[in-house]
């Protein structure tokens, strides 16, 4: 295999998560199976291409398309430089922001490391990297020399004992390990977290049966806010309030051991003493247990042995909706699943339903060859960002040097517009990192990033690729149980909205508790609606006599799309309304960023036109992301 083939692969759907070239309802062992059989494999692939609707022709070899890679090659270089034009010493705004740059390993170059969330997980790396390696060899130890099992061999279907025996030798490592590793993380703080955890189990296990969704709801949303509100519940905080209790505010309580004793354990709260911060993904996992165990209460008898499936071979969508067996939900599956450590701190998301049936029985997408090109693509990604750090100082700009007016229209366009790549990679890097240890450790999570995020035209296809576990868990336990959407009529079209209303309401508080975030999330609902409105006004039945000026169409539409999302995400992540208001102010204060505006449209004109026919290459190769 060459370089250029090997680095396909690297970049092939199929690397990046087994779920997008396999329909969720088929079993990957299915997969494997025909792709050993290569006469069943290469039928295969001629009934696809002879299916292929007649219409989907490549256009990657045609004058037009040409047109639009020059365009696409002259405009990229031209994006990056003028961004690097703005990070040069000799810029004016350079003094106002060079200190807070560190020393870069690239010669000559410093980076930009200001921002806090990328800074930490760069600091973290060779730490992150030990335990990718420690976390799974002390797993093979503990089956080894602690809890020998009969979990089967590779070549026959484990029994359904071997599996039991499988499921909980996995279990009571994953239990133990979360103990140490919460204690390492978090110090005291543990009984903090543990005993939430315990509240949140006693509401799914001991209320009345139908008092369990309304319950689950309010106490984890009433945990986001108490977690935020409280700032931890510092030890010495809740010590003040005994105090002030017990000795009826008469003594002060400098003079009191009680909240000398708290302050003194506040002291040791492990690497990551503010454990609230990053315990919002947890609060996923509290009400994805109690729900699938609610819901677990109807379908008892939907085993997959009673539903004639083979357990060892299910495909995803069995996997997250055939429920747990009733002994699985037990406190010690119900803590090795919400603090199963790769996944622990960022997700990707994962049900307890899956959870269980991948420890049960080891997942057919699981290869090391994959894996290994997985992690291969996890390090090119990190490259990227570290150059894209050393030489386009976009961060540092905006948060220490917002004198926006010293920038032209096309600097603070582009600034802007890195930013947001920025925050995509910063977000991607410890997804990517998380799910690759996770695949290591012989659990396979969903992938959370699809699509670049400038590979995105619709704001209804982008959040099924931005954050795509939370999408899935969103729709599993927000918008599905809402009822979902309909626009049959306007009664149905109102709920409808509502409804999106509702889920980026959630969605929002869920990233933080703040009035911009707020914003952003019904900014998305306000900017779904006219792609709404156009699907409903211009259908593609009534244009399959002229599928070009369709297309046509559809991009002048899906470049004010991006306009929109580009807006609404500024808003949420970068700058907020006010900073996004002074940078539109810079570029219409003079004539040439109306000119810059019409010529950025023209190369998002050209960009849609690709990404179109990017996800015809894949539905010709049998592949529909619907993102």
């Amino acid at each position: 295999m060459g370089a250029f083939s090997f680095l396909r692969n690297v970049y092939d759907l199929d690397t990046l998560d087994t779920r997008f070239i396999v329909s969720s309802t088929t079993p990957y062992q299915t997969v494997i199976e025909a792709r050993n059989d290569t006469a069943a494999a290469s039928k295969e692939r001629a009934t696809k291409w002879k299916s292929r609707p007649s219409s989907s022709e490549s256009k990657w070899n045609t004058p037009e398309f040409y047109l639009y890679l020059i365009v696409i090659g002259l405009a990229i270089p031209y994006m990056f430089w003028i961004a690097y034009g703005a990070s040069k010493p000799s810029h004016p705004n350079y003094k106002n922001y060079e200190r807070y740059l560190s020393p870069g390993w690239i010669p000559g170059r410093k980076i930009d490391a200001t921002d806090t969330q990328y800074r930490t997980f760069r600091g973290n790396i060779p730490f992150l990297a030990a335990l990718l390696i420690l976390h799974p060899l002390l797993r093979r130890l503990y089956n080894v020399l602690v809890y020998r099992a009969n979990t089967g061999n590779q070549a026959s279907r484990p029994t359904l004992e071997e599996a039991d025996q499988r499921l909980n030798q996995r279990a009571s490592f994953d239990f133990g390990f979360a103990i140490i590793y919460l204690v390492a993380l978090h110090g005291v703080s543990i009984l903090k977290i543990l005993g939430i955890l315990y509240l949140n189990y006693q509401v799914a296990t001991t209320l009345p049966r139908k008092s369990v969704p309304v319950a689950t709801w309010i106490f984890n949303i009433g945990i986001l806010f108490a977690n935020e509100l409280c700032k931890g519940y510092k030890f010495k905080d809740i010590a003040s309030v005994l105090w002030a209790f017990l000795s009826g505010g008469l003594i002060d309580e400098s003079n009191s051991s009680l909240v000398n004793w708290g302050r003194w354990l506040d002291s040791y709260g492990g690497l990551m003493g503010r454990w609230e911060i990053l315990f919002n993904i947890t609060v996923l996992r509290l009400i994805s247990f109690n729900l699938d165990y609610y819901w677990s209460l109807d379908r008892r008898s939907a085993s997959p042995v009673e539903k004639q499936l083979d357990p060892s071979s299910l495909s995803e969508r069995d996997r997250v909706s055939i429920p747990a067996q009733a002994k699985d939900f037990s406190f010690r599956n119900y803590v090795a699943y919400t603090i199963y450590a790769p996944l622990y701190l960022t997700g990707p998301i994962i049900t307890f339903n899956d959870y269980i049936s991948q420890l049960r029985y080891k997942p057919a997408t699981l290869e090391i060859s994959r894996t290994i090109r997985y992690g291969l693509r996890f390090a090119l990604a990190l490259l990227a960002m570290e150059v894209i750090l050393h030489y386009d100082y976009v961060q540092a700009i905006a948060k220490f040097s917002p004198r926006w007016a010293e920038y032209t229209a096309a600097q603070l366009c582009l600034l802007s517009y890195f930013n947001l790549h920025l925050i995509w990679l910063k977000l991607l890097l410890p997804w990517r990192f998380f799910r690759l240890w996770s695949l290591v450790d012989g659990v396979d999570p969903p992938e959370n990033m699809i699509r670049c995020v400038s590979d995105n035209w619709s704001t209804l296809a982008f959040w099924r690729s931005w954050h795509r576990s939370f999408y899935r868990w969103s729709l599993r336990y927000i918008y599905v149980p809402l009822g979902g959407s309909s626009f049959a009529n306007a009664w149905d079209a109102a709920r409808s909205i509502l409804t999106y209303v509702l889920v980026f309401t959630f969605v929002a508080l869920w990233h933080d508790i703040q009035l911009r975030l707020l914003i952003w999330g019904w900014l998305i609902v306000f900017f779904m609606l006219p792609e709404m409105a156009a699907g409903s006004l211009f259908p593609k039945r009534k244009w399959e006599g002229r599928p070009t000026a369709y297309r046509m169409l559809c991009c002048v539409g899906a470049v004010g799309n991006v306009l929109m999302m580009i807006t609404a995400n500024l808003v949420g992540f970068a700058f907020g309304v006010e900073g996004l208001r002074a940078i539109l102010a810079g570029i219409f204060e003079h004539f040439s960023g109306y000119v810059f505006l019409a010529a950025a449209c023209t190369v998002l004109f050209v960009g849609v036109q690709v990404m179109f026919e990017i996800r015809e290459s894949e539905i010709r190769r049998g592949i529909n992301l619907k993102c």
